[in-house]
């Protein structure tokens, strides 16, 4: 009986081992998120570096525990389950670093030949940023609106983005913030208004990859703008 309980035990934890990458990823998120620690140690030491390892880690795992399974010294639910988590997990991973090589920059204009600057939102942003700005090219969505709209539209098309507005609105301007739920990565946005003309521009805080969330917040932002006129 002590062996069979042994045996239990081990499959457990070869189900853990799976089960680990996937928690050290969220925990990394969450305690960046809520400045427990830094985005480069949340993101680039806990989720790139530690939870890739332990993701081939619990590969391994998940696929000794289905090998003890199939000579049944295991439960084979549990052999599955610890395969789908890991599975998924590296599934996540190949992904999320794809994304990241073929995504546009984390910087994108609805007007290339006269980008919309940050304005006071400039000083905040420091000197990491990202290394070029795209458009249209890039970002088939980042598009003006073709109207000179009323600040208060552009400030609904910031709020319904899911940015908080930034400082003060003028006829020519609104600005706005947004903190992302995974590792609190911060997104700066700005509507330029001109007679029979809106752009918009948002950017990431860092000069890091982001999966092409620049280009999505301007998209949304976009059509919001667009649907106005």
């Amino acid at each position: 009986m002590a062996r069979r309980g042994g045996r239990g035990e081990g499959g457990h934890l070869l189900a853990a081992l799976a089960c680990l990458a996937p928690l050290t990823v969220l925990v990394a998120a969450l305690g960046a998120r809520t400045g427990l620690w830094s985005y480069a140690v949340g993101h680039d030491l806990l989720t790139l570096r530690v939870g890739l390892a332990l993701a081939g880690l619990g590969g391994g795992a998940a696929l000794a525990l289905l090998v003890a399974a199939l000579r049944r010294r295991a439960p084979l639910w549990l052999a599955l389950a610890a395969l789908a988590v890991a599975a998924g997990t590296a599934g996540v991973y190949a992904w999320q670093m794809s994304r990241g090589l073929s995504a546009p920059p984390d910087d994108i204009s609805t007007d290339m030949a006269e980008i919309p600057g940050f304005g006071a939102l400039e000083a905040r942003r420091g000197a990491a940023r990202p290394d070029r700005t795209g458009g249209v090219e890039s970002c088939p969505g980042a598009v003006p609106a073709m109207t000179q709209v009323a600040p208060a539209s552009a400030v609904w098309a910031l709020q319904e983005s899911g940015f908080t507005l930034q400082g003060n609105v003028t006829v020519a301007r609104a600005a706005g913030t947004r903190r992302g739920f995974w590792f609190g990565t911060v997104h700066d946005a700005v509507i330029r208004i001109r007679p029979g003309r809106t752009d918009v521009r948002v950017a990431a805080r860092d000069g890091r990859p982001h999966g092409g969330e620049a280009c999505r917040l301007a998209a949304r932002i976009s059509e919001r703008l667009r649907g106005l006129d």
